[in-house]
């Protein structure tokens, strides 16, 4: 007969003697470890993992003891937990279901996450006047995210629902594990350096901290921000966060969210033209209008009565302005004849002919021709001439007196 250990177990028995022994002997337990993957159900029930660096446990804590809570469980809290350890016989596998739960600090990718994020914000990378807006009426949208994933999905089923015009260049890398980062960075590069879309659309669906990881690279944050084209971070779901999220031109809860931002509904501009378009001709038929009442008033009668009523102002300025001008003219004449009289006076009284006409004459050396101005200059027996206004003397010097001569 074969022994106990050669025994054959079917499934439920071996998993039924493991749900034994681990919920006998942990019927009571305390864990500490760094929340992962931390969801809530429709139910009310909390479901997450607790990680360290070497392994990781399921958890669950039903809806009554979350509300004994004093904070919000969320991923890379690092907790301590109170409950036992229970076997789940369908899928055969075991967690700790959770009666009660303390936060005792931050966890190591939370921590690692908050130091990169204030680096990098130290930089100004996060600053809002970095940000740029989306192009109106992109035709090419770029997509890095995973070639398999639904978020590449749901953005392709939106964008041709939204507007099957534009373009949609996939740029596939993985978006999860140690290759992801390189993977989304090549993908950035590529897209700016061969200028393959109008914006990009970079991020994925939801999942834990660590499949979140990637898009917190310090590389991807980096490479984001320095994108020549605009950037949509979509990362998650609306709850899930990444550094991309602050680093991007503009961050959407989701990727479907992010094809709802950039895809202009095409439904909609047409709409939004067939409005404009009521507008304009609305505003040109009533200026139209407008116009043909204000010609049925324009009759020849009428248009000259208007023309005198413009004309008669403009002629009475154009009198005014005659009158001032001869009036000013005539001013300036007779001002100028006045100063000419002046002048030609002036000039008249020091003409010598006008001096030597009134008994004075120029007396000169006969010789030198030189002006006698004194009795120095010239001396008895030297011949002089004497030019009156008329004529001209010749006389011979016999005396010379000095002095102030006496005229009168």
């Amino acid at each position: 007969m074969p022994g106990q250990n050669d025994a054959v177990f079917s499934v439920s028995q071996i998993t039924g003697v493991i749900k034994d022994l681990l919920e006998g002997a942990l019927s009571r337990v305390t864990v500490e470890g760094e929340i992962s993957n931390c969801k809530l159900s429709s139910t009310g029930h909390l479901y997450f993992r607790l990680k360290d660096d070497l392994a990781v446990i399921e958890a669950v804590m039903f809806k009554g003891n979350l509300h004994n809570l004093n904070f919000r469980p969320q991923d890379g809290m690092l907790v301590r937990t109170t409950g036992s350890v229970s076997v789940y016989l369908q899928r055969g596998n075991y967690q700790i279901v959770v009666n009660s739960m303390a936060s005792v600090g931050t966890g190591a990718i939370l921590q690692m996450l908050e130091e990169r994020k204030r680096k990098l914000a130290a930089e100004g990378l996060f600053d809002q006047a970095r940000k740029r807006p989306l192009p109106a009426f992109p035709r090419t949208i770029g997509v890095v995210t995973s070639p398999t994933g639904a978020a590449l999905r749901d953005i392709l089923q939106i964008t041709r629902r939204r507007n099957p015009g534009v373009s949609v260049v996939v740029l596939p890398c993985a978006v999860q594990g140690a290759e992801a980062p390189a993977g989304i960075l090549r993908m950035i590069h590529a897209a700016n350096y061969w200028q393959m879309a109008d914006v990009l659309i970079v991020g994925r669906g939801g999942g834990s901290l660590e499949d979140l990881l990637p898009f917190s690279d310090e590389g991807v944050v980096r490479a984001v921000a320095a994108s020549a084209i605009p950037v949509v971070s979509a990362v998650g779901h609306e709850i899930d966060w990444a550094l991309s999220d602050f680093a991007a031109d503009m961050r959407a809860p989701t990727p479907s969210a992010a094809a709802e931002l950039v895809v202009p509904e095409r439904e909609g501009i047409f709409t939004e033209i067939w409005h404009q378009t009521q507008v304009l001709e609305h505003t040109v038929r009533a200026k139209l209008d407008r116009v043909r009442i204000l010609a049925r008033s324009w009759t020849p009668e009428s248009l000259e009565m208007r023309f005198r009523m413009i004309e008669q102002p403009v002629l009475n300025r154009l009198e005014t302005a005659q009158t001032a001008l001869r009036r000013n003219v005539a001013a300036c004449t007779a001002d100028y004849r006045r100063r000419t009289e002046a002048a030609r006076r002036e000039l008249e009284a020091a003409n010598p002919r006008t001096i030597l006409g009134r008994g004075y004459s120029v007396v000169r050396d006969s010789q030198t021709r030189r002006v006698i101005r004194t009795e120095g200059d010239t001396a008895p027996g030297a011949m002089l001439e004497i030019l009156p206004a008329t004529g001209s003397i010749v006389a011979q010097v016999t005396q010379v007196t000095p002095g102030i001569p006496r005229l009168l």
